[in-house]
């Protein structure tokens, strides 16, 4: 596509209104974007390519040409690339779903073709289980050249980066506003991070705030980058869910992690699974279905708790990987106050354990 043409689609893929079909639709009938650009008012509607709203506000927009062609032109200033199904680079796999995006601007790079893909999705507000579940899973996905996929959001999202990150794999952040905004902008570490090792993406122009409607909209594009979707933590009715079932629509594979009956934010899980997604018990399950020979099993320190001393052990076998109370931990285990701080410091430096706030503590994957 020369570069004209490219300045135009950029104009449309900017015009409040008009989605990636509506766009496209465009596209396939008249063969040009300088050409709609320059269509006779209720042109459109004539020809049953768009609604009235729809034609209204693209002719609105036409005067904002000038102001997109020096946006446009600046983007190389702002380390932003605008990439489009015509570019070398677009991303294959997004060709295969029915609304792919007609732009995306990029920060950083985008996945490398000949590379797998997992997306890890999950809950925001996840367990600290859940989140070092996502991390390891991550982290040795990463390790065998698996690019991570994920939202950038808090809890699961956070967790699968900072793991691909921890392994210098390539991780993608996809997200629901423009490339320029860190959001959360808690994550701001993170957009960094992401930025050097993969990069940041976004069918949004540059600019545009966060707003409930656009993650579904984000959520088609992380599905549709991955060969494989993880559900690691998820409400029985989520944003994760939506993933998983634009994923199937899209012919991807899904797993997800099993956990209790009793836990809210495993029923989104165990539902997949019920529906017949595929049970992820360790980053192998993922990788034989790739083809990639795997020996090792996800490993808890469990396993070496035959080296601690009587009473740390004692103490660690009181514990799970949902944290519990000091209060309760002294319970169980019978021991003061002050050899329950000793063990648990001891256990902690040990990486047997993990504190969370408020004297909380449970085991470390």
């Amino acid at each position: 596509m020369i570069e004209k043409e490219k300045t135009y689609l950029y104009w449309l893929c900017c015009c409040p209104h008009l989605g990636a079909v509506s766009i496209r639709k465009l596209y396939e009938h008249y063969h040009s974007f300088e050409t709609i650009y320059n269509m006779e008012e209720r042109e459109f509607t004539k020809n049953h390519l768009l609604k009235a709203s729809q034609e209204k506000a693209l002719q609105e927009w036409r005067s904002r040409i000038s102001l997109c062609k020096e946006e446009y032109a600046k983007l190389t200033q702002r380390q932003v690339r605008f990439v489009t199904p015509w570019d070398e680079d677009y991303p294959k796999q997004l060709l295969d779903i029915a609304d792919y995006p007609m732009g995306l601007f990029v920060k950083g790079r985008l996945p490398v073709k000949d590379h797998p893909s997992v997306a890890i999705v999950g809950a925001r507000g996840c367990s600290v289980y859940g989140s070092q579940l996502a991390e390891e899973f991550a982290c040795t996905l990463a390790r065998e050249q698996i690019q991570i996929i994920s939202g950038m959001a808090l809890g699961i999202d956070s967790a699968s980066h900072w793991g691909a990150i921890k392994a210098s794999g390539a991780t993608f952040g996809i997200l629901g506003c423009g490339v320029d905004i860190c959001y959360p902008a808690s994550n701001y570490n993170l957009y960094e991070s992401i930025i050097r090792t993969g990069g940041i993406l976004s069918e949004f122009p540059l600019k545009t705030n966060p707003k409930a409607r656009n993650f579904p909209m984000r959520n088609r594009i992380i599905s549709g980058l991955a060969d494989v979707i993880l559900v690691v933590e998820a409400k029985a009715r989520s944003g994760s869910l939506i993933t998983a079932e634009t994923g199937l629509e899209q012919g991807r594979e899904i797993f997800a992690v099993p956990g209790r009956i009793t836990d809210y934010l495993s029923a989104g899980c165990n539902q997949l699974i019920q529906q017949g997604a595929e049970i992820a018990t360790s980053p192998g399950d993922i990788l034989e279905y790739l083809g990639i020979k795997y020996k090792k099993q996800l490993i808890i320190h469990e396993k070496n708790a035959n080296s601690l001393a009587k009473k740390e052990k004692m103490l660690y076998s009181c514990l799970d990987f949902k944290p519990k109370h000091l209060d309760d931990i002294m319970d169980n285990c019978g021991l003061t106050l002050s050899e329950c701080m000793s063990i648990l410091l001891e256990l902690e430096l040990g990486g047997y354990v993990f504190r969370s706030a408020n004297h909380y503590y449970g085991k470390k994957l």
